[in-house]
């Protein structure tokens, strides 16, 4: 019942928010710091000079599910040329967030997010949310929710600024 009833609480959450949302293209990207899958702490500006897409993600979220195989095509498909896929997982329970990521076949970095410390920060108002950050830090594309088809706008988005 508590976890249903935290799952209905966020829900709620995402759904009762305004529109109006604090990221802006063009800005730099807030820094965090978070724990890895990996076991160690990833700190977002130690990643600049590479294309980073940023995908806020949970394990209730049904569009993330159907995403994640998507993102990791796309990692696959452009790690080796400056871009990278941080999963930021927003679930208290890391163990589920983990077994899900690999289910999907999610070999991308999954960060946690599980006291929405950075969610808050970037304040995510949908799931799943995704940015596209430039190699300088900048916030160069917000996507709000998933549905089919996005991965195209991605990947295009994604050439652009690896031409840059």
């Amino acid at each position: 019942m508590i976890k249903l009833t935290q799952k209905i609480l966020i829900a709620l959450l995402f759904i009762s928010s305004s529109h109006t949302y604090a990221l802006s293209v063009n800005q730099m990207a807030p820094d965090f710091t978070l724990p890895s899958s990996a076991k160690q702490n990833v700190r977002l500006a130690e990643l600049r000079g590479q294309v980073i897409m940023l995908n806020f993600w949970a394990t209730w979220c049904n569009p993330c599910r159907v995403e994640i195989p998507h993102l990791q095509d796309l990692y696959n498909q452009y790690k080796n040329i400056g871009f990278t896929v941080i999963g930021v997982n927003i679930d208290n329970n890391k163990t589920k967030a983990t077994r899900m990521a690999r289910n999907l076949g999610a070999k991308f970095p999954i960060l946690f997010d599980n006291t929405q410390t950075v969610s808050k920060l970037y304040s995510i108002k949908a799931m799943p949310f995704t940015l596209l950050i430039d190699r300088d830090g900048r916030i160069r594309e917000i996507f709000y929710g998933y549905k089919p088809g996005y991965e195209k706008k991605y990947s295009d988005a994604i050439r652009k600024l690896l031409r840059e």
